[in-house]
């Protein structure tokens, strides 16, 4: 039996980090579906209306427009039909109060930008460890 492999969303307003995130996958051999969304507002409506199976990962930014990275986590964990997806902040924010907020809404990790190319390809290693588990 050939298993569909997990579709992932990336909820992220720079251009720069969404092309990174891509080199980076490309580089980890990360052949998973892999959409985009540049903000939580844009990020909700595709998880509600176009994005089938929905995805089993989120990698989130904080700081957007329209609706920031805390904002579309307290809509996504008040939804029931998306409240279980599994999420990581990928930010700038180093707040405490970000962090907090984000833990408290059970994200399961909390990466900083920015990383060097070599660092972040090493962190979307270790996302590739956990969503190879989802795909199991």
């Amino acid at each position: 039996m050939i298993q569909k492999l997990v579709n992932i969303l990336l909820v992220e307003d720079d251009e720069v980090d969404v092309m990174n995130v891509k080199r980076a996958f490309s580089k980890n051999n990360i052949k998973n579906d892999l959409f985009v969304a540049g903000n939580g507002v844009e990020a909700l409506d595709m998880l509600r209306n176009s994005i089938v199976p929905l995805p089993r990962i989120i990698i989130l930014d904080i700081n957007m427009p329209k609706m920031n990275g805390i904002e579309f986590l307290k809509e996504l964990r008040e939804d029931e039909s998306l409240k279980n997806i599994s999420v990581f902040v990928m930010t700038t924010s180093n707040e405490d109060s970000d962090k907090i907020n984000a833990y408290n809404l059970n994200v399961a990790g909390y990466i900083l930008k920015p990383l060097s190319f070599e660092k972040f390809i090493s962190s979307v290693a270790t996302l590739k460890d956990f969503w190879s588990l989802c795909e199991m």
